[in-house]
């Protein structure tokens, strides 16, 4: 399998809900190198209350597994860091301050949600760090009830105010249920999906499943597609270029 890029992994060690030590770091960039990944922007939670870790604490663990991950197979997996932001009303401004980390240097940020969050306070949030000069990836939009209650209508209205659309592995292979995968084949069909992340967590209940999703969306979308949305929107956030 060609090299594909993973842009949503809690990877780095001891930092949130994630692997709990470069032990298990280690583990989970094997099964990505196995499963063709050669880039992971990894992404630690920030949500007030819950994961706040420091970004010194999150730096110095971040640079430990980048040079595990130079190690890892043949070639190697490059390293990024990102973060996955919780939303909050201060959440650009958290960004600005430099409190947190966009992805990889770049405009992009990994904007999460509550499952619950009604359509108006996401459509809010998403207006509020595209003024301030980012550019939202709406992070597993398939968990969000108001989301998949509107199919595919919101998806539309929040690509068309200049959001991208991020989901996660897990979902589109059919191990979150039947439903979620339904949902998903019909964002692929009209083509509003964005980028494909692991959000992996351990080598549990949470594994990177890259690899399967990369197949299973070839298979359905055809591989032209499947490389748009694993590679080529991947490196879009690494050039810091829209799309």
């Amino acid at each position: 399998m060609k090299g594909i890029y993973d842009i949503h992994c809690h990877i780095v060690p001891g930092v949130d809900d994630g692997a709990e030590n470069l032990k298990m770091s280690v583990r989970m960039l094997q099964k990505e190198y196995d499963d063709g990944v050669r880039g992971i922007i990894a992404t630690p939670h920030f949500r007030y209350d819950m994961f706040e870790p420091s970004m010194e604490l999150v730096k110095k663990q971040f640079l430990r597994l980048r040079k595990a991950a130079r190690e890892i197979g043949d070639e190697g997996i490059e390293m990024y860091l990102g973060c996955e932001l919780h939303s909050s009303m201060d959440m650009a401004d958290c960004l600005k301050r430099g409190e947190r980390l966009t992805m990889a240097g770049s405009r992009y940020v990994l904007a999460e949600f509550r499952t619950s969050d009604e359509k108006s306070y996401i459509r809010e949030r998403i207006q509020a760090l595209i003024r301030n000069g980012y550019y939202p990836i709406v992070a597993h939009v398939e968990r969000y009830r108001s989301v998949v209650k509107s199919g595919i209508d919101f998806i539309d209205e929040l690509r068309d105010m200049g959001a991208y659309i991020q989901m996660n592995a897990d979902s589109i292979i059919g191990d979150d249920g039947f439903m979620v995968k339904r949902f998903c084949k019909k964002v692929m069909k009209e083509e509003m999906l964005d980028f494909v992340g692991s959000d992996g967590h351990d080598m549990g209940k949470r594994t990177p499943h890259l690899g399967k999703a990369y197949e299973k969306v070839a298979k359905m979308m055809g591989e032209d597609y499947a490389d748009i949305i694993f590679i080529s929107n991947p490196e879009c956030i690494l050039n810091n270029e829209r799309f």
